[in-house]
């Protein structure tokens, strides 16, 4: 039945843009997840629910105006925040609050939910398309390779942001670029988890590899195999069982979590 499953192209593509979205989000959530901005990925993703219920209203391919609205919306929180000295966890939540309600108001109207906004609340990777697998491989390729062009300056600027600027490296537009990369990426993940569940996959495999105390690269690497594992086993079970891939995907993910901490709380793992 496994061989089976591998035959319908449908299910090859979810497979391969699932593996494709599940490393983006494991990189690039690890950058957000060591300058303490975890959440910042939903907040991005809530924000993109405006885009997307803009892009319904007006006849535009939804994850086009969500691409524009999330990354324009988190670049402006990010300007206000440095300017006013706002802390972190409240442009956060401004960020995540005005995506919903923008979201909501255009949906009244719209005249209300539709199917549309339900598949990309809570994910539809098994219906995604031959261009949309194209673009999702194209985007990861495209950031991956900024990350490794940019690695030593992105780590210094993660791990020490003052003595980083000493060292003349330009903080405040790797910061940017960061929060660029991440709207990029919340928004091309939608489609395999939804705006609902996006930061499990930002947050989840990272908070369980950076408990093993490695370095981190070795983290990066127990990341991306936890996120990949994740999202293939939980495409497939969700296929064989007839249940949403989406909560497969994260219940899956959190189960490789609390395996992780049982495996620590046994002090089997670094305790740093």
């Amino acid at each position: 039945m496994f061989f089976e499953i591998l035959t319908y192209s449908f299910m090859q593509r979810a497979l391969i843009a699932g593996v494709a979205i599940a490393i983006l989000c494991s990189v690039v959530g690890l950058f957000l997840v060591l300058r303490r901005y975890s959440l910042f990925g939903d907040a991005i993703a809530h924000s993109s629910f405006g885009g997307i219920a803009l892009g319904l209203l007006a006849g535009i391919y939804p994850l086009w105006t969500a691409y524009g609205v999330s990354i324009v919306s988190a670049l402006i929180i990010t300007r206000i925040k440095d300017r006013f000295n706002i802390s972190g966890d409240a442009s956060i939540a401004v960020l995540l609050s005005s995506g919903i309600a923008v979201g909501l108001v255009i949906i009244g109207l719209s005249g209300g939910f539709t199917i549309d906004i339900f598949s990309f609340l809570f994910g539809s990777i098994l219906l995604v398309s031959i261009n949309d697998t194209i673009l999702i491989l194209g985007l990861t390729g495209v950031i991956l390779i900024i990350i490794l062009l940019l690695y030593r300056q992105i780590l210094y600027s993660t791990f020490n942001e003052e003595q980083a600027k000493v060292s003349g490296i330009p903080v405040e537009k790797i910061n940017y670029l960061i929060i660029f990369m991440a709207g990029l990426t919340v928004v091309t993940s939608i489609q395999l988890v939804g705006v609902l569940l996006i930061s499990a996959l930002f947050v989840i495999p990272n908070v369980s590899a950076i408990m093993y105390g490695k370095g981190f690269k070795q983290t990066a690497i127990i990341s991306i195999s936890f996120s990949v594992f994740s999202v293939i086993t939980g495409i497939l079970v969700s296929y064989v069982f007839d249940i949403t891939p989406a909560g497969t995907i994260v219940l899956i993910s959190i189960g490789l979590l609390a395996a992780t901490l049982g495996i620590k709380s046994a002090g089997l793992l670094s305790k740093n």
